[in-house]
């Protein structure tokens, strides 16, 4: 009589899409646990892997507590909230979704640069009458983006595909800035430029960095005052890589007319968060990435926490 092998173990702690979540359950004992719960010890004692989005920290402590801990898998692109050294030192591999919501986040992106260099003026519970109708027609006026120098930090996949979408899709001029040589990766008209070429030509500054030690406040007050007096940013990065008192000062003095910030350190911000007030600052809850699609394709981080359990290689480890 042939005995099958036990089946793994596998943590869940932020929730998952329902089919790669069904998947799951079909090759794993599946736990949905969330850090705060009061079950969560002895879940984590169990789990020989553990699926993991945003907010659930993997570090030194949690690992202690996972003697058992064979693969974590982050659903998503950043691997800050866990500590990459410290699995790799108890023999926990990592892996993680670095193609999930690229397009997603691509979209956003530009839904953000439109509101603010087309100025809205909707009406939706009555007509202007006619007097107010020629009035704003003839004085709300927007900026072309074809007209206008994107700037990009950070050139990995997401900053690549906002600037495919710049470069192809409405003929701005792109420029950008990466600690690495990524021109071999860059299928579209760009240029490769400094810090302070970036900061001083751009109309428009796209952050795309990850959150890597040394990244807090990235951009701040210095490179702010760097920007062209009319330029605006957008950030759908990390929060911490952005001062946000900085650009709040810098928009209050008229310096740079309008950001766009989906992302905050901390997650809620305070409610005395510096950006609150401004017409011309949008502010979204951590959206840029969540389409049904991408969600989806970042619970399917499953497939390779399954693999490494079965002894295979995974699709995307963590570098």
């Amino acid at each position: 009589m042939t005995t099958r092998p036990p089946r793994p173990t596998v943590l869940v702690t932020e929730g998952s899409d329902a089919a790669p979540l069904a998947w799951l359950r079909e090759r794993a004992d599946v736990l949905e646990v969330g850090p705060s719960d009061p079950g969560f010890d002895a879940a984590l004692a169990a789990a020989d892997g553990m699926v993991v989005r945003t907010y659930t920290r993997v570090n030194e402590p949690l690992l202690a507590r996972a003697p058992r801990l064979k693969v974590v898998g982050r659903g998503g692109v950043g691997l800050e909230n866990i500590d990459v050294p410290a699995c790799r030192a108890r023999g926990v591999q990592v892996v993680y979704t670095p193609d999930a919501n690229t397009l997603a986040v691509g979209d956003f992106v530009f839904g953000y640069l439109l509101q603010l260099l087309r100025p809205w003026a909707l009406f939706k519970d009555r007509v202007y009458d006619a007097k107010e109708f020629k009035r704003v027609r003839d004085t709300v006026r927007g900026r072309q983006l074809d007209e206008l120098t994107l700037g990009i930090l950070g050139m990995g996949r997401v900053g690549r595909r906002v600037g495919k979408i710049a470069a192809d899709g409405f003929g701005m001029r792109v420029i950008y800035n990466d600690v690495l040589d990524v021109a071999r990766h860059v299928a579209f008209p760009a240029t490769a430029v400094d810090k302070p070429t970036l900061y001083r030509e751009a109309d428009i500054l796209s952050i795309h960095v990850t959150m890597i030690p040394g990244n807090e406040n990235l951009v701040g007050r210095a490179e702010l005052g760097a920007m062209k007096r009319g330029s605006i940013l957008v950030n759908t990065s990390r929060g911490e890589v952005l001062d946000a008192a900085a650009l709040a000062e810098s928009i209050r003095s008229g310096h740079i007319a309008g950001a766009a910030i989906d992302v905050f350190h901390p997650e809620p911000p305070p409610a005395d968060f510096p950006l609150l007030g401004f017409d011309n600052v949008l502010l979204t809850p951590h959206l840029a990435a969540r389409t049904y699609t991408a969600i989806e394709n970042m619970s399917w981080v499953v497939r390779d926490v399954v693999d490494v359990l079965a002894g295979r290689p995974p699709k995307y480890p963590a570098p």
